[in-house]
């Protein structure tokens, strides 16, 4: 069995190694965007995109060696899918390569070390040209050429090449080495993931007077650092956490300036697509290279909304005596929420930043803030976060602290005040959240809590206009 094995691996390799040197020395056929028929871009949330690149290439019998040029730098040559449409069966894949290496000045000297080159002078004074041939000993520091009867550091005249490199393109290429069953025009598709793509989602929430409803819009932004333009692309975006498996990137990127463009407006067509939610634009568009491109997702009037004041303190208090800075003035953060539901929303939203504005007295619009919220189903909640607030001040103070241990058993009691100031022309309420550990129990209180966590005790606290409110409570915790 064992001689049968090694004899059978022996025979795959001589035949491998058969078809790549019969493959060294046919002729390519370079497969260019003038060939390109249609491409399909798939773009997720984790720099990851998928293309579909389909290509009209004429086909011989037998073993073919095309250059498939103008793929992404940033390509993952082990995700390479090649199809034939419609003929599956007719062609099959022998051997790709990933030519990362792009023409330079620099890389052409490099690839032509230890053979000849021919070095042109020209006559500063007559403009007559002659010819030496030098050998390059060195690519290094404007390169090391050897004459027949000396040798030079840098360029001494114009370097002319007798041929280009094969590993060297203008472009980023793919070499592909397929075996076709007869001859005849293809069309065939060059599936592929690759970094270097992304998008994200920006809502603008506009706010009433009495901050009562919004006017929401949301743009998808589409970014392109992959290396090469994507022509009248079929665009769709995948929004959910895509598990994968993380490599080593073979180099660093070098991030390029960015070009923005508007993308025209059409209502796009949103599916379920497997654990994820899958948006497909409904024209092409074109996504050149370094360039930023928004479209729009969706667009809905008059929300409604609530506005929150949430006071939220710390454990500290609970685990020791807590010296309080009656100067410390604690502020409120400001909260507005809405519902995914309705005509105009009721579809799952991706996860991005809204930024809210508002219209001052004077009719001018004012930035107000803005937050980062998750991907959010439909029927389900938008809460974001504005700030903290400006005329609603409070005070903390730890007003007792006891230990009350047992041999077996550790516990404190604390008492706390919050004095809460509302400065604003209008009676708020505030959501007072305490997080306190261990085991627990209020004692005594000013205001009645509740209890939506293990962890938090809860108070809301109504204050009218000018004037203190003071929640007062002791609690017994045992750690």
């Amino acid at each position: 069995m064992l001689k049968v094995l090694s004899i059978t691996a022996l025979s795959m390799t001589l035949v491998t190694v058969s078809v790549t040197g019969f493959a060294m020395h046919m002729q390519e056929k370079n497969v260019t965007l003038q060939d390109q028929k249609q491409v399909g871009v798939t773009i997720y949330n984790e720099n990851l995109a998928l293309v579909r690149d389909q290509r009209q290439v004429a086909i011989d019998q037998g073993i073919n060696k095309l250059t498939w040029r103008e793929v992404s730098r940033q390509i993952r040559p082990q995700t390479v899918l090649l199809r034939a449409i419609g003929q599956p069966s007719e062609t099959r894949l022998l051997e790709q390569s990933f030519d990362l290496e792009l023409l330079t000045p620099e890389k052409l000297l490099e690839s032509y070390l230890g053979r000849a080159v021919n070095i042109v002078f020209t006559n500063p004074v007559t403009g007559k040209e002659t010819v030496e041939t030098a050998t390059v000993l060195s690519a290094l520091g404007g390169g090391i050429l050897k004459f027949t009867d000396r040798i030079e550091v840098g360029t001494p005249g114009r370097i002319t090449f007798p041929d280009m490199p094969e590993h060297l393109h203008d472009r980023p290429t793919l070499s592909l080495l397929l075996e076709s069953l007869s001859s005849g025009n293809r069309k065939l598709e060059l599936s592929y993931l690759t970094s270097g793509l992304s998008w994200q989602a920006d809502y603008t929430a506009e706010l009433n007077a009495n901050d009562s409803r919004i006017n929401l819009s949301g743009l998808i932004t589409l970014a392109n650092h992959s290396g090469i333009t994507y022509p009248d692309a079929h665009l769709q975006l995948v929004a959910g956490n895509i598990n994968q498996v993380t490599f080593e990137q073979p180099q660093a990127r070098k991030m390029m300036a960015i070009v923005a463009d508007a993308a025209e407006y059409q209502t796009n067509k949103e599916e379920s697509l497997f654990e994820y939610h899958l948006y497909t634009m409904p024209a092409s568009a074109t996504l050149a290279e370094n360039q930023t491109k928004q479209v729009t997702l969706m667009a809905a009037t008059d929300i409604p909304v609530s506005k929150e004041f949430l006071l939220r303190g710390t454990e500290a208090p609970y685990y020791s005596r807590y010296a309080s800075d009656n100067n410390s003035k604690l502020r409120p953060d400001v909260f507005i929420q809405f519902e995914n539901k309705g005509k105009e929303l009721g579809k799952p939203l991706p996860g991005g930043t809204i930024r809210v504005y508002k219209n001052d007295s004077q009719g001018d619009i004012q930035f107000l803030g803005e937050d980062r919220v998750n991907h959010t189903a439909k029927n389900e909640s938008v809460r974001v976060k504005l700030g903290q607030a400006f005329d609603v001040i409070a005070t903390r103070t730890q007003t007792d602290f006891q230990q009350l241990d047992t041999p077996s058993q550790r516990f404190t009691e604390t008492a706390h005040k919050i004095e809460i100031y509302n400065a604003r022309q209008e009676t708020v309420t505030i959501r007072v959240q305490e997080p306190i550990p261990g085991d627990w129990i209020v004692i005594s209180e000013s205001f009645p809590h509740t209890k939506p966590t293990s962890n938090f005790a809860e108070w809301h606290i109504t204050i009218p206009s000018n004037e203190t409110t003071t929640l007062s409570y002791r609690v017994r915790v045992k750690h």
